[in-house]
């Protein structure tokens, strides 16, 4: 998936591939459906869609597991919330209140907003909930040069 792609996930999309690169190892449908308090078949029509793309690999009665590009795609979009997380907590938010807010509207910042945050951070380690890892196009960026 294109870097600008991940622009097009929804929300559910999103939360789903966090919910499996935290899984590790992968996880069943029916048990991101409960995960999420959705109907099985919710999940079915996503996990279709995401494996479309090419982010996530769906055996039947064996379960869903992230790509290599899914990997990528998920720990892009865990540091865009852990970041995002950071920047609410400078102007007051408390951690749970910045996760919560995040979550609003994430899904619409882009990789290279995230990464100009992280360089204005001075690329942080430590989020509000975790560690924050850097891609090498972040921590390749210098003061006044765009992100292409």
């Amino acid at each position: 998936m294109q870097p600008r792609e991940v622009l097009t996930l929804s929300p559910r999309k999103v939360a789903y591939l966090k919910f499996l690169h935290e899984k590790n190892s992968g996880a069943r449908t029916g048990e991101i459906a409960e995960h999420f308090a959705v109907d099985p078949s919710t999940v079915t029509k996503a996990v279709g869609e995401l494996a479309r793309s090419g982010l996530v690999v769906h055996q039947r009665y064996l379960g869903v597991t992230l790509t290599e590009e899914g990997q990528e795609c998920a720990e892009f979009l865990i540091r865009r919330h852990r970041i995002l997380g950071l920047i609410l907590t400078h102007y007051g938010l408390s951690g749970e209140e910045a996760c919560r807010e995040v979550e609003r509207f994430e899904s619409y910042v882009s990789r290279d907003a995230v990464n100009r945050m992280c360089h204005s951070l001075g690329h942080p380690t430590r989020g509000i909930c975790g560690s924050i890892t850097h891609d090498s196009r972040c921590c390749s960026l210098h003061d006044g040069e765009e992100n292409v």
